[in-house]
């Protein structure tokens, strides 16, 4: 796993998801759901680590919106609800984590249906699965997860949807796959005028904070995984609205560096405390009511932005392209 082997398998993200969606509608990885649910499940247990979780935990909380009782939880989690047909499992890997998963999934196989998202049929869990669903990533060279977390997320939010979450931005969910794959590539595209200029602006001893709203958490999350295991570097998360309770006090005694998911009803008020704290941000995408944030060194837009689900799908390569020129600048 090297700087150039992310850098590929980032610059092949738009091709990836463009294949995923010419896949519909010869291709339906739910098709066999019905059959594993005799109604609508009382209770949805997605299980996941890491940046998988995060996802799980967008299409759960859209579940609850729809009045379904779901849950994400870490797959190393002590806790064992009650198992039966009424309970649906939904297990998600990007690759790794797969022992905690199979452990876990030793107390539901047989008792209650379970559903496996996973790279490829190969993965060591996809046994434990009543309904595999693969990832479709394509030939991958690092072990980042970054096109396996894409790919999980969207395939996430279809389910929500097949069990009655609300559809969001697109019910049209190859074309949503599409306007991702243009976003991605617009930003990839750009990426040699944007990439290093924010790379210096980012750059700080103390690391880089995301901070994003509390819908996309799991962008910085999946953000923070990259630039910890690709470059090293120091990388933490932080919800918008909670910041001024909790990260505003680090940014008070550090040089304070933030990557911003713009979105949150309380960007501009992150804005201004960090700018009293001198520190420096820079915004991804639209905020509410603004074109920009106020104080931001940088604000980076993309096609589409304007769509949550669209900024769900696509942020993320923003930390990923961050992770990527950091690490291939290490030591320079």
């Amino acid at each position: 796993m090297t700087a150039d082997s992310l850098a590929a398998d980032l610059a092949g993200k738009p091709d990836a998801l463009s294949a995923l969606a010419r896949r519909f509608p010869r291709w339906d990885p739910y098709a066999a759901l019905p059959a594993l649910l005799d109604e609508e499940p009382a209770a949805v247990r997605f299980l996941a680590l890491g940046p998988a979780r995060r996802a799980c935990e967008v299409a759960a909380t859209r579940l609850r919106r729809a009045g379904i009782g779901a849950s994400a939880d870490p797959s190393t989690s002590a806790e064992a609800p009650p198992a039966g047909a009424e309970t649906l499992v939904v297990a998600v890997t990007l690759g790794d984590g797969q022992r905690e998963l199979c452990t876990v999934l030793d107390r539901y196989v047989g008792r209650s249906p379970v559903v496996v998202l996973a790279p490829d049929a190969d993965a060591v869990v996809a046994r434990y699965a009543d309904l595999l669903v693969p990832l479709h990533t394509g030939e991958v060279r690092t072990g980042t997860g970054c096109r396996a977390y894409q790919h999980a997320l969207a395939l996430l939010l279809l389910l929500g949807h097949r069990l009655g979450a609300p559809v969001g931005g697109s019910g049209n969910f190859p074309g949503l796959l599409l306007r991702v794959a243009h976003a991605v590539g617009s930003l990839l595209e750009r990426a040699p005028q944007w990439v290093p200029e924010t790379a210096r602006v980012l750059d700080s001893p103390t690391g880089v904070h995301l901070v994003a709203p509390a819908e996309r958490t799991a962008s910085a999350a999946q953000g923070v995984q990259v630039l910890r295991r690709g470059p090293v570097r120091p990388a933490y998360e932080a919800e918008t609205g909670e910041w001024s309770h909790t990260d505003r006090h680090l940014a008070a005694v550090t040089d304070y560096k933030a990557l911003l998911f713009a979105g949150s009803s309380y960007d501009q008020r992150f804005a201004e405390h960090l700018g009293q704290l001198r520190g420096t941000f820079v915004a991804v995408g639209s905020t509410p009511d603004r074109e920009r944030v106020p104080g931001a060194a940088a604000t980076l837009r993309y096609p589409g932005d304007t769509d949550p689900d669209v900024s769900l799908l696509t942020e993320p390569v923003v930390a990923e392209l961050l992770a990527a020129h950091w690490w291939a600048h290490a030591g320079d």
